[in-house]
């Protein structure tokens, strides 16, 4: 069993930062690519940064020199620093990872989600 858990959520007006980190938890071999999602009321949920266990990194269009995903392998922990926060930001902010573990028929991938973590931006 994996567990993912992002913190970090809150109020904040526009212009402001927020930090979010989704900690990974529980029994795995690996962890490969890892990325953020958020999804916004009535609408789809969207990739908004993708990470590689190399360190690559790609963005939506729309978050691009404001966003920046990182990874601490060591401890098992995804961030996203947002900067420059702009009302069409707010949204629930979702962790996302491909794991390996190991089951009684061996290594096998599982794609893990975080619960969400609710960002709001506004005066």
């Amino acid at each position: 069993q994996v567990q993912l858990a992002e913190s970090g959520g809150g109020l904040v007006q526009p212009g402001g930062s927020l930090r979010l980190s989704c900690a990974a938890s529980g029994s795995f071999v690996s962890i490969s690519g890892m990325a953020w999602y958020r999804q916004a009321p009535g609408t789809q949920r969207e990739l908004v940064a993708y990470i590689t266990s190399g360190g690559r990194t790609t963005y939506v269009h729309s978050v691009k020199g404001r966003f920046t995903i990182s990874r601490d392998d060591a401890k098992n922990t995804m961030y996203l620093q947002m900067n420059s926060l702009k009302p069409e930001d707010t949204a629930v902010y979702y962790c996302n990872a491909n794991t390996v573990v190991v089951d009684s028929s061996g290594p096998a991938g599982l794609e893990v989600w975080g619960q969400g973590t609710l960002v709001t931006v506004s005066s």
